[in-house]
């Protein structure tokens, strides 16, 4: 029987859960990722959801770590494996959410978003934006390439590594 990407999302985590000795199910969907400007391109990615209702409080805070550093690795972890395909077409994108956390997280970055490309278009200066993951700074470079007034790159080495917004230059 062949698995879909879904099905084999949520029967790896719910495994990698129960081996670290957290008994829960995941359910999973494809979304559309939010996007900043309505005209633009949403990326799809598999949500792989973790039913909190059958966990403890501390278990939840456990998982998903501080600033979300637990969750963000777990997230990385099921990337890594589960697009080890040398197939590039067949790598999908996988969001794993425990008790809102993403979505919450995602609505403050589309914010951190906007009010830097409102900073860049009125001062004419590059932002700074400090204290972002790999994956954070790749959703801001996702939501703001739609506005070509604006351009984004990330500056310095991990963990120091920040992404900057700019005023477009011509080429």
């Amino acid at each position: 029987m062949k698995y879909t990407p879904m099905q084999l999302g949520e029967q790896w985590l719910q495994e990698l859960l129960q081996l670290i000795g957290v008994s829960t199910s995941v359910r999973g969907n494809l979304e559309a990722l939010p996007s900043i400007n309505e005209d633009s391109q949403a990326t799809d990615s598999y949500w792989l959801t973790i039913d909190e209702s059958q966990l403890m409080p501390s278990q939840i805070r456990t998982l998903i770590g501080n600033d979300g550093s637990v969750l963000d690795a777990i997230q990385y972890l099921t990337n890594s494996v589960l697009n080890l395909t040398p197939v590039e077409e067949n790598r999908v994108a996988y969001t794993v959410e425990l008790n809102g956390h993403r979505l919450k997280r995602q609505a403050e970055i589309q914010s951190l978003a906007k009010a830097a490309a409102t900073e860049v278009r009125f001062s004419g200066r590059e932002v700074e934006i400090k204290s972002l993951s790999s994956a954070e700074r790749r959703q801001i470079h996702t939501y703001l390439q739609n506005f070509p007034d604006l351009e984004t790159f990330s500056r310095g080495k991990e963990p120091h590594r920040h992404l900057v917004v700019r005023p477009a230059t011509e080429v």
